[in-house]
């Protein structure tokens, strides 16, 4: 039965009758990508706008924390493996996907910090993991990394304290140039030019994953919508490369069980990279997941989700 995209509630009363006697969660794929198509049933006020709240799942609480220039959706591949063990709480920060914001907010790594954080108090998520992809998992590590609240932390292909690659700063170069905006959106909804390894064409190891769910949810969002367009120009416009270089010290911070999953062929943070950087914590280790690239949950993701469930629990 296909439910309507405009009763979220029905949804989630549905969902939860899916549980059988043992407690598991019935969540198909199609289940999780329609909860990303409906409205969210819950917004957390912050200083650039209101977060989309999404909350699915049983047992110890799991923020999920999403980089640029996607929002909570990439995280729809792994509910499936997750829900019947973890709940999840699945945020879009303002500026994208279901977020409300103001025309005129200004976004940036330091007021997604505050959005983060804001969530974890308002939710009251006193013991809680959390899950960061790509930029996310920068923001995360800023909002959470001595915090008595986290139990544990999971970080899929993110920044390095090392610095930035060569694709990275491209984006970050580029970006800089008044016209980036419009090429970029332009990028998005090309399904020709988008396949370029300058463009989109590295985020993944299949290229082919770039049409589809991901199309959906992100390029054409990217191509159509000039208010998520304009907030994905000014996030990137405004990134501070300062974060990046604080990670390492951030990480001696962090003494809770962490993982750190990568892409074998993620071309924006090299592997190499993050085999050095999981030193740098006091209880971690990398898990490498094959034929995968920057969005390795969502190429693989039971993989990933099998990865993690080994500090989330």
């Amino acid at each position: 039965m296909r439910l309507s995209l405009h009763l979220p509630e029905l949804f989630v009363a549905l969902f939860e009758h899916l549980q059988d006697d043992a407690g598991m969660n019935q969540l198909t794929a199609f289940d999780a990508a329609e909860l990303f198509r409906a409205e969210p049933l819950d917004y957390v006020s912050v200083s650039t706008g209101d977060v989309a709240y999404r909350r699915v799942g049983t047992g110890p609480d799991v923020l999920f924390v999403h980089g640029w220039p996607v929002s909570g959706a990439t995280f729809r591949t792994l509910l499936p493996h997750l829900v019947d063990q973890v709940t999840c709480h699945v945020i879009d920060l303002p500026g994208t996907g279901s977020s409300r914001f103001r025309p005129d907010a200004s976004f940036s790594i330091g007021s997604h910090i505050e959005a983060v954080r804001a969530v974890v108090d308002q939710q009251d998520l006193d013991d809680v993991a959390v899950v960061g992809h790509d930029s996310g998992g920068l923001i995360a590590r800023h909002a959470m990394a001595g915090d008595g609240r986290l139990r544990a932390m999971g970080l899929i292909d993110t920044e390095q304290p090392q610095g930035l690659s060569w694709r990275f700063k491209s984006f970050l170069y580029g970006s800089k140039l008044p016209a980036f905006g419009a090429v970029f959106g332009r990028l998005a909804g090309s399904p020709t030019l988008r396949r370029n390894g300058l463009a989109f064409g590295k985020v993944f190891h299949d290229r082919d994953l770039l049409d589809g769910e991901f199309d959906e949810f992100f390029l054409q969002v990217l191509a159509n919508d000039d208010r998520i367009l304009a907030a994905a120009t000014t996030m990137i416009r405004s990134f501070d490369t300062d974060y990046v270089d604080q990670l390492e010290a951030l990480h001696h911070q962090i003494d809770i069980p962490t993982v750190l999953i990568w892409g074998e062929h993620d071309a924006f943070f090299p592997r190499h990279w993050a085999e050095e950087m999981v030193e740098q914590f006091e209880d971690a280790r990398l898990e490498v997941i094959e034929a995968a690239g920057l969005f390795s949950h969502e190429e693989r993701p039971e993989a990933v989700a099998e990865a993690l469930l080994t500090v989330l629990l």
